[in-house]
């Protein structure tokens, strides 16, 4: 009798007309294993260094005995029994046993016959005799919420056409290249308007419009939030239960792969946000997989998020390493993804984050230190950003945790970059201020110039700063109307001109007016209004210049690539800088006004003489190059410069001119 996949089996089992579990259990012991999984491949797995497991484990299509069909194998140690249910067999518990194999934990099946496209779990005999309906950790494809089942799908034969995006990216250096991120959520960005699916574009339609719209803006890279399949969407994919499978909310994997490819032929990369931090406890999930735990620590003072809900992976266990840093290679070499954020890598390095105390077990030194993490942190980034130079793996770390962007060699954790969070934090605090009291706050502005080259930074304004009732990034500005888009201006200014890389999350650019809410899309209509539109015109024209001037990018943890003009106009909220690049040309000078007060008689310090050309200012955006104003410096001290020039500063007043 078919039922319910989602059900908790009782059902199944109760209705099961199948071989009885002992007659299985005799069966499974004259089965023989089919050799498709070796001896070496279980002992690299042992070891935690099988990087391909997931070619081996979870459902492939096969020919086996000249039969056509999926073979399905899960790492399942503490089983008394596993069976393959589906639709097959009418989800029936004891129709499919799987075959043990010896000394390895792992259980192997080939159902001759089946075909891609079709709904499976594994039905999980406990030593306790309950039977568990667990998803496929490693598959590659799954059920459209709310269905659990995992799905058999082929990933092979996609016709990529990227290869040239792929090449250069391998032979170039991140860390001299412009990257300007727009991070979005594929769900909400923009919807369709049809019933199907919450009106979800497509992976092949957003790819589309995406591509369009990222080139035209200027941005690098997207930075798409949730792809892994998920079942609750407020988790907004955070809580990952198929760590293998993009979300068939928007598709297939060769869907997916159409998107990424598509998007790198139109010169633009690919990062994934990547959660190794925790999983959340759903049924069919990895929570305590096989009636134990086994992908999270046994102890729930390390396996346990308190304030999350959600388990803790066991980096000690070497398995679980190789799941994650196999998956992690996955995605960067099946999917062709140029990067993974890794989420919450803080929760990962300290064993008492988000724990009181008697809820967290010190190390082996007595410290608050993950020590395992932090191996795993050093062996993934080694080995992603070994086999695959020029990938990205970058860090969302909100301590001062050292050495996060050092190579491992160096005793670094060895991420290629690391979001800057106190940055973003002072940053955020000074823009909500009323201007007249920044003058006291200025040093929120500056502090960020006193760490820059520590690591390499992103900075970064993402979804976490426009959600629960922290206010859209437009109205986090004081004022009234206009006054708010001038903030704006202002302070994306400051923020492109400061040392590091950029992401900016979705709708942030035109000031979409509401908090981020992901069940409806952005609010595209406001940027045909001419306050929006021209704040979108303006952001624009900066990322446009951003990618256009090395000075931007080149040196962005070299004190060679800043010098502070004058870093103490406190009292009248102008801050002013140059940027530069190794070459000495094309430098760049930024004054910024931070209050509503004209300056007509501003005068700025400058090192050389020379003609100063305006390229772009808040009032008219970017300059053509044959209309650019050109401002002459004379001789004559000022901010501690040899040279001047006077510029007429006006309220909110934005200005970058080349040297």
């Amino acid at each position: 009798m078919a039922v319910n996949k989602r059900n908790s089996g009782t059902k199944a089992r109760a209705n099961a007309k199948s071989t009885p579990a002992t007659d299985a259990g005799t069966k499974k012991k004259k089965a023989r294993t089919t050799g498709y999984i070796s001896d070496l491949d279980c002992y690299l797995f042992g070891a935690g260094t099988h990087y391909d497991i997931y070619q081996k484990l979870g459902a492939h299509p096969r020919t086996y005995k000249g039969k056509d069909g999926i073979y399905f194998a899960v790492w399942a140690p503490h089983a008394r029994e596993v069976h393959l249910v589906g639709d097959f067999n009418g989800w029936n518990p004891e129709a499919n046993p799987m075959v043990k194999i010896p000394d390895s934990g792992i259980w192997e099946y080939f159902n001759a016959g089946m075909k891609v496209g079709e709904l499976y779990k594994f039905a999980i005999t406990t030593e306790s005799g309950k039977i568990l309906y667990k998803a496929d950790p490693f598959a590659f494809s799954a059920e459209y919420r709310p269905g659990t089942a995992s799905v058999t799908a082929d990933i092979e034969g996609f016709n990529w056409t990227d290869s040239d995006w792929v090449t250069k990216r391998t032979a170039q250096d991140v860390q001299k290249l412009p990257m300007s991120i727009y991070e979005l959520h594929l769900g909400s960005w923009r919807k369709k308007n049809r019933e199907e699916k919450d009106g979800f574009y497509t992976y092949s339609e957003a790819a589309h419009e995406l591509a369009a719209y990222v080139k035209e803006m200027g941005y690098t890279h997207v930075e798409l939030m949730g792809i892994a399949e998920h079942p609750f969407d407020g988790s907004w994919g955070y809580q990952v239960t198929g760590y293998f499978a993009p979300t068939s909310r928007y598709g297939s994997p060769k869907d997916f792969m159409y998107f990424v490819n598509y998007l790198h032929r139109a010169g633009i990369g690919v990062i994934l946000d990547w959660v190794p931090a925790h999983f959340p406890k759903d049924a069919h999930g990895l929570a305590d997989f096989d009636g134990q735990p086994l992908f999270e620590y046994a102890d729930p003072r390390k396996g346990e998020h308190p304030d999350w809900g959600t388990k803790v992976f066991d980096y000690g266990k070497n398995e679980v390493k190789d799941f994650l840093i196999s998956n992690a290679l996955y995605w960067v070499e099946q999917y062709h993804v140029d990067g993974l954020r890794v989420d919450a890598v803080a929760s990962m390095l300290y064993l008492d984050y988000g724990r009181q105390e008697g809820q967290w077990v010190p190390n082996k030194d007595g410290g608050n230190q993950n020590l395992e993490a932090i191996e795993f942190f050093k062996h993934l980034n080694t080995v992603v950003q070994g086999r695959n130079h020029g990938a990205l793996v970058i860090a969302e770390e909100s301590t001062a945790w050292p050495k996060v962007t050092t190579h491992p060699e160096q005793d670094g954790l060895g991420f290629t970059f690391k979001w800057n969070m106190g940055w973003m934090h002072d940053f955020l605090e000074y823009m909500k201020l009323d201007p007249y009291f920044r003058k006291y706050n200025h040093h929120r502005m500056t502090f960020g110039l006193t760490y820059f080259t520590s690591e390499n930074y992103i900075l970064v304004l993402s979804h976490d700063e426009v959600v629960h009732l922290k206010c859209s990034m437009i109205n986090k500005m004081p004022g009234l109307g206009e006054d708010k888009f001038a903030n704006l201006k202002a302070g994306y200014t400051f923020m492109m001109g400061h040392p590091g890389k950029k992401l900016l999350f979705m709708g942030q650019d035109f000031g979409q007016l509401h908090e981020w809410d992901e069940k409806v899309s952005l609010d595209w209509y406001l940027a045909d209004q001419d306050d929006h539109k021209d704040l979108q015109d303006y952001v624009k024209d900066l990322l446009h210049l951003y990618k256009k001037y090395p000075a931007l990018y080149r040196q962005d943890n070299d004190w060679n690539g800043f010098q502070w003009i004058n870093a103490n106009d406190a009292d009248r909220s102008i801050f002013s800088f140059l940027r530069r690049d190794e070459t000495g040309k094309k430098n760049l000078l930024f004054i910024i006004n931070f209050t509503p007060v004209e300056r007509p008689d501003y005068r700025v310090g400058v090192p050389k003489r020379g003609k100063y050309t305006l390229l772009l200012d808040s009032t008219h955006g970017a300059y053509k190059a044959s209309e650019a104003p050109g401002f002459s410096s004379a001789k004559g001290e000022c901010d501690g410069q040899p040279y001047s020039f006077s510029y007429p500063l006006p309220a909110y007043g934005t200005a970058i001119f080349r040297f």
